[in-house]
């Protein structure tokens, strides 16, 4: 998932931030997840005193999450693809994205799995998991399918596609549509229980897969996608902002078979207006480097890598307290985003190391 490094000319910081703060986002979402009572069933460790109101704004980035994360990845690779050819990119995603999932899956994530089962006094059995890394072997297989097929589109951009694609990017109602509509039929024909449910299944193998081909194209006509995206900000805004209240008051009405498919549609919509509102607005105010964005773009991704077991260790040392539970969930983000940080700065100065949190 790291995106490729670009020509300071011909750089997209905005894409970086993107990045920066999306996965800032999900490991957010992964804290205020062990405050929620259902966390516990998912195999998180929990406290006992939820805070169940905090979830209405988790439920808000929720649907738009991963997919956002797939849709920067696509363009990472096209960015990456204007300068290499299909065997460098081979080489470098599976040193940057293979390895760290599988030290990930053998290494990080049973460590989880080993504190969860001294907190909850359970038997520990040692398996490998990519646990919450489980979207780098997505991204993985979306390279080995896809770059074959990029490296083809690059080199025959013949007129009659170069002709459709520009006038589906220029124009603000096709955007939307080729944007939605794959992931509208996707969902029609996988029928997840939710939408947002991304993890283990073909709905949301499929669901990325789509989301990183489009990404890749908004890369490949980038001109047309960024002033349309940067046009339509405020109608995207407003659209998701709207459908998110709907889906909110209106959530129980939406308990039947046939009213749950009718809800994913809407989440659809939903999720990609939030995404395309977020490249509109990002493209005005985040297109710039700064010392800042520099130093999160390098860290972000080990950070990732790392705080699931960071995470899990604080929780079973601040949990049993009994202090109020927003206290808890402060020290939980302070202590986690600190620790991963501190194991940053070590980890980036130990060579052999270095490269399994997907370092340069």
């Amino acid at each position: 998932m790291p995106l490729e490094s670009q020509s300071n000319i011909n750089r997209r910081y905005d894409v970086d931030s993107i990045r920066v703060i999306a996965l800032i986002l999900l490991i957010t979402y992964h804290i205020v997840i062990g405050f929620q009572p259902w966390g516990f069933w998912i195999g998180f460790i929990t406290n006992k005193e939820s805070i169940k109101d905090i979830w209405v704004f988790m439920e808000m980035i929720n649907i738009w999450r991963i997919p956002i994360l797939f849709v920067v990845s696509g363009m990472g690779v096209c960015f990456a693809m204007k300068k290499r050819n299909w065997i460098q990119i081979y080489q470098e995603r599976t040193i940057r994205i293979f390895l760290p999932l599988l030290f990930g899956s053998f290494l990080v994530f049973p460590i989880c799995l080993f504190l969860r089962s001294i907190y909850y006094e359970e038997k520990f059995s040692y398996f490998p998991n990519p646990g919450h890394l489980w979207f780098l072997g997505n991204i993985m297989f979306y390279i080995v399918i896809f770059v074959p097929i990029f490296s083809f589109i690059i080199k025959n951009k013949n007129k009659i596609f170069v002709n459709f694609f520009s006038k589906i990017i220029n124009n603000p109602i096709t955007l939307i549509l080729f944007f939605s509509l794959p992931l509208i039929i996707e969902t029609l024909i996988f029928k997840p229980e939710s939408y947002a449910m991304f993890v283990g299944n073909a709905h949301g193998l499929v669901n990325g897969m789509i989301c990183f081909f489009i990404g890749f194209i908004f890369i490949l006509f980038q001109n047309s996608f960024w002033k349309t995206a940067k046009d339509l900000r405020f109608i995207t805004l407003t659209a998701a902002l709207l459908l998110y209240l709907v889906r909110i008051f209106f959530y129980h009405s939406f308990n039947t078979d046939s009213s749950t498919q009718i809800l994913n549609v809407i989440k659809v919509i939903e999720s990609t207006t939030w995404i395309l509102a977020i490249f509109g607005f990002a493209n005005i105010y985040l297109n710039k480097p700064s010392k800042l964005l520099s130093y999160l773009s390098k860290s972000v991704y080990p950070v990732y890598i790392i705080h699931f077991p960071v995470q899990y260790l604080f929780s079973s040392l601040f949990f049993p307290y009994n202090i109020h539970e927003f206290l808890k969930l402060f020290l939980l983000l302070f202590f986690t985003y600190g620790t991963c940080i501190l194991l940053f700065e070590i980890i980036k100065r130990i060579r052999w190391i270095k490269i399994c949190f997907g370092i340069k």
